[in-house]
């Protein structure tokens, strides 16, 4: 059990060290062309490059393209123009996030949907901990989030370099608040499997007021 929460402690600090990095304002003061466009919303723009033959996936210091930079900027027209002319949607930035993680980490709905209907697949393995969208978004209880990555397919049972589940996840980082609660009974009505355990054999308490 000491074990067990460390791990929970050391997961907390390394998060905050290797979480998601917007744009700061002296990289968005260095951006030009689709960067800009992107940052800025600026869809007529957007489209003249890629008309120009502007690269759709140029990258910049840190790896984003200008769809992860739109969706940092919940830009969601700015997200669609380079999808439609061709950009890769399931393109990782240096920190290992895609557009639809991107998205679910901001609980963002409607910008969750957009990337999985542009081909951003739910099932890609992101981040450092080798997880998915939709084991960030039930790690923070963005239930409705949640929500649309099951009815879009995101793998119920995947298990990250933590040995974690989202079902796991949202049990233990989660503060037992509705939000939470919401988020694992949706996981366990679509079929997540209660049973898996973490490395130390621990599987997911029963969660007040989780229906059986």
């Amino acid at each position: 059990m000491l074990r067990f929460l460390c791990l929970v402690a050391s997961l907390a600090f390394s998060g905050a060290s290797q979480a998601q990095t917007a744009p700061s304002a002296a990289e968005i003061a260095s951006y030009t062309g689709m960067h800009l466009a992107a940052h800025e919303g600026h869809v007529d723009e957007i489209k003249r490059l890629i008309a120009s033959g502007a690269d759709l996936n140029a990258r910049d210091r840190v790896g984003r393209t200008p769809a992860h930079i739109a969706a940092f900027a919940s830009n969601d027209d700015a997200v669609s123009a380079p999808a439609k002319g061709g950009a890769d949607m399931n393109g990782l930035e240096n920190r290992v996030y895609d557009v639809l993680t991107i998205a679910a980490v901001a609980n963002n709905p409607v910008l969750v949907s957009l990337a999985m209907e542009l081909g951003n697949g739910a099932d890609l393995i992101t981040s450092v901990y080798d997880g998915t969208a939709l084991i960030a978004a039930a790690h923070l209880g963005h239930h409705e989030v949640v929500a649309l990555l099951v009815a879009g397919g995101a793998p119920l049972d995947h298990v990250n370099n933590l040995g974690w589940t989202a079902l796991m996840e949202a049990v233990v980082l989660g503060d037992g608040g509705n939000d939470h609660i919401r988020t694992l009974q949706i996981l366990v009505d679509a079929g997540a499997d209660k049973s898996i355990p973490d490395r130390d054999g621990v599987i997911p308490p029963e969660s007040k007021g989780l229906r059986k």
